[in-house]
Parts: structure tokens; sequence; C-alpha cells
């Protein structure tokens, strides 16, 4: 396990990309925001939008002071824009409760509005240095191969992982944190979902999977994620309609995104419902003031 470990932060230590919330100037909040965006969306579509947010809103107190709307409309088309709300969210929670500060601490982390088990142990492991296992979908599949021999994890965190990702933490708590980011980028440059590169992996002559000659998956079927025609696609249309235009936004507009009726109002109402677009009494939409 030693072993292992050491050839890993090693490996890191050489191949690791520059990204901003990596550095060590970067503040807490520069990390906490970077965690929820990076949340099921590449580096390369995170960075520049990571630089125009710290930019236009360096610290929590600075984006609590404005209205949830801007923090939608500046999410561009990330995906999943519900996180801008929760991180708005997040902002005014760290005024209202801690001065303005990102909490260091787990149970104050996952206090926060959005904020999940992964996000807190991330911003607690990375801006504090906390010695907490972090596990996302990378780390899970260095796991499953490495020590585990399969191809893929589960479809769902286990507590077998939760387990082997706790026992494989470094007791040093500076080794922990790189031990984690470094794992992380190993999953995301080397050892892909698609295409893994066994022959440029540190760890190949010692990988369980390769060693058991790179069994296919046979576990629970994995689902990819369709967008075409779906509710996804329309909701985002509508939602980057109303980023686009400085005014609200009149139905009859908004009829124009799509043909199908059932369909857009459908997913119209569910961004109402989610608190990302904001109705108004002339028949008239925008985003939340």
């Amino acid at each position: 396990m030693v072993d292992l470990q050491r050839t890993i932060i090693d490996w890191y230590a050489g191949a690791q990309r520059d990204l901003p919330w990596r550095r060590a100037d970067c503040s807490p909040w520069g990390i906490f925001v970077s965690e929820v965006m990076l949340q099921q969306t590449p580096v390369v579509r995170v960075e520049p939008v990571w630089h125009e947010w710290m930019s236009r809103w360096p610290t929590p107190t600075a984006l609590a002071a404005s209205p949830s709307g801007e923090a939608v409309r500046a999410w561009g088309r990330l995906g999943y824009p519900r996180r801008a709300l929760r991180l708005h969210g997040a902002a005014t929670a760290m005024v209202d409760r801690h001065d303005g500060e990102v909490p260091s601490n787990l149970e104050e982390l996952q206090a926060l509005p959005g904020v999940g088990t992964y996000t807190a142990a991330a911003v607690a492991a990375f801006a504090f240095g906390a010695r907490v296992p972090v596990v996302d979908t990378n780390v899970r599949r260095v796991h499953a191969r490495a020590v585990t021999g399969v191809e893929h994890a589960a479809p769902s965190l286990s507590r077998a992982e939760s387990d082997l990702a706790a026992e494989l933490l470094p007791t040093d708590p500076d080794a922990a944190r790189v031990w984690n980011v470094a794992v992380m980028e190993l999953g995301a440059l080397i050892c892909t979902a698609r295409g893994p590169r066994c022959d440029e992996c540190p760890v190949r002559e010692t990988c369980a999977w390769v060693r058991a000659g790179r069994p296919a998956y046979d576990g629970p079927p994995r689902r990819g994620q369709a967008w075409a025609g779906t509710d996804r696609q329309v909701r985002g249309r509508l939602l980057q309609l109303l980023r686009d235009s400085a005014d609200p936004v009149p139905r009859e507009q908004l009829e124009q995104v799509w043909d199908d009726e059932l369909q857009r109002e459908r997913c119209l109402d569910g961004l109402v419902s989610d608190g990302l677009v904001e109705p108004l009494q002339d028949n008239r939409f925008r985003l939340p003031g």
C-alpha cells in the first residue's frame, strides 16, 4: 500500500496540470467554487468560467450581495445550472453564519445549502488540509482497477469503496492531501473510463485489473447521459434565451425555442419550480432577481 501511494504521488509531482485552484495562493473560496463547477463538467469548460467568477465575485460576500439570477446568468453553458443557485445559497449562508468565510470543518461545510459529502470532503482536504478521503468518479475508477481488479466501479458508491478509500489514505495529513488529488489526476489523464492508457500508467505492473488480463466489466449496466431531445436540452435553451436578455422575456418569445408545447411548458414549469426562472404578472419571465 505504501508503495502504491508513493508511486502515484511521485507520478503526480511531474504530471500534474497547472490549474488555478490548485495553486498555493488560491483562497478557500476559489477552491469551493471550483469543486462545485467541476461536478460532472470537464476542466476545459470550467477554467474560463471560474476565472470570470473569481474576478467578479472574489469572496462569498461579493457573490451573496448580487442577485441569484446574476449567478445563473454567469454560469453560462456549464450545465446543471442549479449549481449556480447552490453556490449563491452557500455564499449567503457563509455571510450569515461564518462572517463571510468558508468554514473549515466537515460538519459546517455539509450544513451549507447544496453541499454534499464529496464537496465538503474536497474543500476540507484541499483548502484546509484535513485528512479525509476525497472520492469522486476518477478516484473510484482508479481504486476499482488498481486495487479491486475490476474495470469500473459500481454505479453508486458502496460502503466497501468508502472503506477502501479510507484504508488507502496516507497517515500524514500533507501526504493525504496530495494523494487525494494525485489519484484524481491519474483517473482524469491516464486511467480514463474509455481507452485507459495503461502503457503510460505508473502502477501498471501492480494494477490488479491489468494483472488479471483487463477483464471486461460485468456489473450493473452503466448508462450514458443522452442530450438531444431531452428535457435537459429544452431547459438549457430556455435558460440561454433568458441569460442573453437584459429584460424580461415574453412567453411568445420563449415559445419559439422548442416546438413541442407539452415538453416546453413542462420544462419551463420545472425551471420556475427550481427557482431558476421567475414568472412575472404580465406573462413575461426573467432570471431570479
